[in-house]
């Protein structure tokens, strides 16, 4: 298995561009990391990367040893799953990424409860909203709201979510009530933006009488976390696009309002990224299934409850 584990590790440092992160990822130290490195250099007798004090980038060599190693891997994965089909005793690690809303308030609840099924499965859980790359994050399945970038992985849906532009009454009280998109953007409404590194504009797609259309809005406030915005909406500050099942015990209980009442947002997609080779994996295929049920039941239950 030793040697095994050192393909692996040179896959992630490859894939990361960095000995840190790999070891960060496969929960081992940087020395351990550098060391399988080495060791793989040493049993194939040709340098795999060229090291610096700030960079590390793969030779010729290295390249070249790449594809074949990822194969090694997703032939022993394989395997692997194979035979853990056959016992149906699955286990091992699935890594999962959900943005940050739907990671904490549908996917997270609901992990104890898979694992007391499946004891011998770990669950490792990435929440962030930004976009996730599957395969060189080493990742299983990735959780989503809208539409994905790469037309190569599988997606499994789990519902339309409806979303709320939505804001706090002090702010409505303050500035008054946009009934629709046009007026977020003539009256210079204070608009929370979601942003990320290459981000160039904001548009909202909304809902009008001639069908649905993008609202380029602004405003003072920008973050990556989908919570802060919230946390933002909730002080005054100004209006959110929110999914319902995010905000929507704020809007029972008074605290958000909704507004511009006229053009609401365009329900979003929410569903689940995989790939081909992956759905093969039956504790990622378990673990899919069980919560595809649970977040759509969810959604249904916190869009009825703000409604």
């Amino acid at each position: 298995m030793s040697y095994l584990d050192n393909i692996r590790t040179f896959v992630r440092v490859y894939d990361l561009g960095s000995m840190s992160a790999a070891g960060r990822d496969l929960r081992i130290s940087p020395a351990v990391t550098s060391a399988r490195i080495s060791q793989l250099e040493e049993h194939l007798n040709v340098r795999l990367f060229q090291r610096t004090t700030r960079n590390l980038t793969p030779t010729e060599q290295g390249r070249a040893f790449y594809p074949g190693a990822v194969a090694v891997l997703e032939a022993v994965d394989e395997a692997e799953a194979q035979v853990m089909h056959l016992t149906e005793t699955p286990r091992g690690a699935i890594y999962v990424a959900a943005p940050l809303g739907l990671g904490r308030r549908l996917l997270a609840p609901n992990v104890p409860e898979f694992l007391a099924q499946y004891p011998e499965i770990d669950i490792r859980l990435r929440l962030t909203d930004r976009s996730v790359d599957l395969t060189t994050e080493g990742l299983d399945l990735a959780f989503f709201l809208g539409q994905p970038e790469d037309s190569n992985l599988r997606i499994r849906k789990i519902a339309d979510c409806r979303r709320v532009l939505c804001a706090a009454p002090d702010y409505v009280a303050r500035r008054g009530l946009p009934l629709n998109g046009q007026a977020l953007i003539d009256q210079r409404h204070d608009c929370l933006n979601l942003r990320f590194p290459g981000a160039t504009e904001f548009q909202w797609l909304l809902q009008t009488p001639d069908g649905p259309r993008r609202f380029a809005v602004s405003g003072r406030y920008e973050c990556d976390d989908g919570d802060v915005l919230t946390d933002w909406a909730l002080s005054g500050q100004g209006i959110a696009l929110k999914p319902v099942f995010e905000v929507a015990g704020h809007l029972k209980d008074g605290r958000l309002v909704p507004v511009a009442h006229e053009t609401p947002p365009v329900p979003v997609q929410m569903a689940c990224l995989y790939t081909h080779r992956r759905h093969q994996d039956p504790k990622t295929r378990l673990f899919m299934e069980f919560m595809t049920e649970r977040i759509g039941r969810a959604v249904k239950s916190a869009e009825a409850g703000a409604s």
